[in-house]
């Protein structure tokens, strides 16, 4: 901001100096003093030109910063959402919002703040030093302001919705873009490439259409703008010039006079400019702090830190819904000790999953109380809760990076050794070294260059890794083919001694040894027991099993 005080400083002295050239030196034939003003003239330009490298490295550097801050902000919140926000909202959706928005706002931050600074400067120093030569000619100049401000205002509201709509559309194609291209493969195998362009093109057409009105939006603007300065110069020549004519003013004083004319024209550029900026940066700060906005979860005041956990868990009339109105769960009940071995099995729809999701808090109940060890979830920090609990789910996730980097995502203080028995218990070990680049090879996006099986073992290399007291199993085994699943099985059966687990499943083969299989449906619990028990009723489950036989 002193810099930009130096700049604008410095932009007052060369009309000063031409008058006194024109009106004083000139006619003395002053040679001499043309001669001194000329070096001063260059050593204060100097001046400005450091000072102008400065505003312009140090402010787009505070810019950068930032956004790192307001980055870190939004993604430390985001840490802290809901599963609900992300169900809710797409990714490159919200990728947009991070990336593109921020950069609007850092520009309007940093240019924002300066450009007013300096325009005002200008303004001022201009309407006084006009002033001097005639206060009535500076007046006349002057009094366009409130036409300009006028029109301004009345420009603003139209530019600030069509920039709302514009970055909505900008999201609308990232989230386009990013869902494609992770389902290129997909694509690919259906021959689906000409409907994929058709979808993309539909989004990119919406875009266009939003960025057309914007731009429309923007050149009424400027060009209303562009054309009341246009006017105002030429009032400023019109004036001076029949003052000068008349002897009202001097011809130094009539170039002194022409020269803080376009001296105060600039900063009122400016301030256009930064009104088509304000409007930009502030629609992409309002969706940034949509973003804060939005409820992160929160422990109960004086949370308990769960320690010690055996792993005893309780549903009691537990009743949820995810918020669309249509119940999941209606009034559950059941209690799996600590150190047993729960199956839930039943048709797709049945809550199976839900359950699984509930104990660590990842959505919050209607009514009811799910407890661990005894105590209420909801009495927990979260982070203590989720500490102590495991899961592998069908759907395995493995980050951009290497295989000993995923497998450390369990633990992260844990040693290179303690990541390499993870793998072996998980029977992935040998497959690993067998790799060119053993531990530190590159499993590609999402572990693209993995089979599903090898993706699968990573993942239980993990929670072996985490060694949680509490295991979730959400259809660990249900994509593989039966070789895989007989070794990821062996990997889940290790995984599971000594540990509270719950294992949801279709392949009812792989939970015949389950202390207790629960059978549900969207009506709630229907059937529990072991396997003989199962059997012997001739249900439910009875059904699924041998229906499952035959077709084996």
């Amino acid at each position: 901001m002193f810099c930009s005080l130096v700049v604008a400083v410095c932009d007052l002295f060369l009309p000063v100096v031409s008058r006194s050239i024109i009106d004083d030196y000139i006619p003395d034939k002053n040679i001499r003093m043309i001669f001194i003003w000329l070096g001063v003239l260059v050593g204060i330009y100097t001046v400005k030109m450091v000072a102008a490298y400065c505003v312009q490295y140090y402010g787009h550097m505070v810019g950068v910063r930032m956004q790192y801050q307001m980055r870190n902000e939004v993604f430390s919140h985001m840490q802290k959402l809901p599963f609900s926000y992300f169900d809710d909202h797409k990714t490159g959706t919200i990728m947009s919002r991070i990336i593109n928005d921020l950069m609007d706002v850092s520009e309007l931050a940093h240019h924002g703040p300066e450009n007013l600074f300096i325009s005002g400067i200008l303004l001022i120093g201009s309407f006084i030093m006009m002033a001097r030569v005639n206060i009535w000619l500076t007046l006349i100049i002057f009094a366009s302001m409130p036409a300009l401000i006028a029109f301004a205002m009345w420009k603003r509201i139209k530019m600030s919705k069509a920039f709302a709509e514009m970055r909505e559309q900008v999201g609308e194609v990232n989230a386009t873009l990013e869902n494609s291209i992770s389902g290129i493969r997909v694509s690919k195998a259906f021959n689906n490439s000409e409907y994929e362009l058709d979808h993309f093109r539909k989004n990119n057409d919406k875009f266009v259409e939003a960025r057309r009105l914007s731009y429309k939006a923007m050149a009424e603007f400027s060009s209303g703008s562009d054309y009341i300065i246009d006017l105002l110069n030429v009032i400023a020549i019109v004036s001076s010039g029949f003052c000068a004519i008349k002897g009202y003013i001097t011809p130094g004083e009539f170039a002194l006079f022409m020269l803080f004319a376009n001296v105060f024209i600039n900063p009122i550029k400016k301030l256009i400019a930064f009104i088509e900026q304000l409007q930009s940066g502030m629609t992409g700060f309002e969706r940034f702090t949509a973003i804060l906005d939005t409820e992160p979860e929160k422990d109960a005041d004086g949370a308990l830190t769960l320690q010690n956990v055996r792993g005893d868990v309780e549903f009691d009339n537990v009743s949820f819904d995810y918020g669309n109105g249509q119940t999941v769960l209606d009034g559950i009940s059941l209690h799996i000790p600590a150190g047993k071995t729960v199956a839930f099995v039943g048709p797709s729809g049945g809550g199976k999953t839900t359950v699984c999701n509930l104990i660590p808090r990842f959505y919050e109940i209607r009514s009811g109380s799910i407890k661990v060890d005894g105590h209420d979830i909801r009495e927990l920090t979260r982070s203590s809760l989720r500490e102590n609990i495991g899961m592998v789910s069908q759907d395995v996730f493995l980050f951009t990076g290497t295989v000993y980097e995923n497998i450390l995502y369990g633990k992260p203080t844990a040693t290179r050794e303690e990541v390499i028995e993870a793998a072996k218990r998980a029977n992935i070990d040998e497959f690993i070294t067998s790799l060119p680049d053993g531990y530190d090879t590159y499993v590609g996006e999402r572990g693209v260059k993995l089979s599903g099986g090898q993706k699968q073992r990573i993942s239980i290399a993990r929670v072996f890794l985490k060694n949680p007291p509490l295991l979730i199993l959400d259809e660990a085994t249900s994509a593989l083919d039966n070789a895989t699943e007989l070794q990821i099985q062996d990997a889940l059966s290790k995984l599971s001694a000594g540990r509270t687990t719950l294992i949801v499943a279709h392949r009812l083969t792989t939970i015949r040894g389950a202390d207790e299989i629960i059978v549900m449906d969207d009506e709630g619990i229907k059937e529990r027991g072991t396997h003989k028990e199962l059997l012997s009723k001739n249900g439910i489950y009875a059904d699924l099993y041998n229906s499952q036989f035959r077709a084996d």
